[in-house]
């Protein structure tokens, strides 16, 4: 006859907790092959081990322990590979959403990293700046006849654009505007665009357009409201070297972290505009 252990006993043989053996008997899981009617104790028989460590084996592959006693009481070949399919999908699924945390993360140091090492406020430069991919909506006001109120409605707007859309929320930072060319040159302040920067693996969308690289002429400031101050003061510049404009005003934000007790959102902006020379 085969040897039989008590609970204790075979959950050392085993490795597993008693705790989880009793959890395994009350799901129908991995029943004891006797129990004393006198003592109540549970015992288990060697062979038994083999079951368990198939279902450890699924545990592994992530699988529910509803889903395994669907597939131990199935014994179909057909609900096994149906099961580790889904599951496939779903463990897919969930790295590319642990993909765009771990770049969201990168993007947040980086965007530190920029502001730490970024020239004071009211420094001109001209930079070469790689290629970018933004995700934009357009809006219905003109922000810039408004003021930091509309900007806050406009970017609750976009936030709930991405949710409907069921866009990676992670994307949801340091939001930044476009102006035309034509508008920056005529000092004509209108924006019915707004974007965030996102990365070539971000999902499909119409809304999705690349910014070529190229060199830029930048200007940084930390206040929102002095943005048209020094959006004038780079177009100033620009026209003193006879630099030619190529491309569309960009204004975006290098980070926004209101460490303080401040209410007011808390901004480092890198107002840019593409040259040709």
């Amino acid at each position: 006859m085969e040897k039989i252990y008590k609970i204790g006993d075979f959950s050392k043989f085993s490795h597993i907790s008693i705790s989880t053996l009793r959890l395994y008997d009350k799901l129908d899981l991995l029943k004891p092959i006797y129990i004393d009617k006198e003592t109540q104790y549970r015992y288990y028989s060697v062979s038994q081990n083999s079951r368990l460590d198939l279902i450890n084996y699924m545990k592994e592959l992530n699988m529910q322990l509803s889903e395994i006693k669907d597939i131990l009481d199935s014994n179909d070949p057909k609900i096994i590979e149906a099961t580790l399919i889904r599951k496939k999908k779903q463990v897919k699924d969930e790295i590319k959403e642990k993909e765009h945390t771990l770049n969201a993360i990168s993007r947040a140091i980086e965007s530190i990293e920029r502001f730490r090492v970024a020239p004071k406020k009211g420094m001109i430069t001209i930079e070469y700046i790689p290629h970018r991919y933004i995700y934009f909506m357009p809006t219905k006001t003109n922000f810039y006849d408004y003021g930091i109120e509309e900007y806050e409605k406009i970017l609750s707007n976009l936030k709930q654009n991405m949710i409907d859309n069921k866009l990676p929320i992670e994307y949801y930072c340091n939001a930044g505007t476009i102006m035309n060319k034509e508008d920056f040159l005529n000092q004509n302040y209108f924006s019915n665009e707004i974007f965030v920067f996102v990365d070539e693996d971000f999902p499909l969308s119409k809304n999705v357009k690349r910014i070529e690289s190229g060199m830029y002429a930048c200007i940084y400031l930390d206040n929102f409201d002095e943005e048209k101050k020094y959006a004038k003061t780079l177009l100033d510049y620009i026209k003193d070297n006879k630099y030619k404009i190529s491309g569309n005003y960009i204004c975006e934000v290098l980070t926004e972290f209101n460490i303080s007790n401040s209410i007011k959102r808390s901004m480092y902006l890198k107002l840019q505009i593409p040259l040709t020379f």
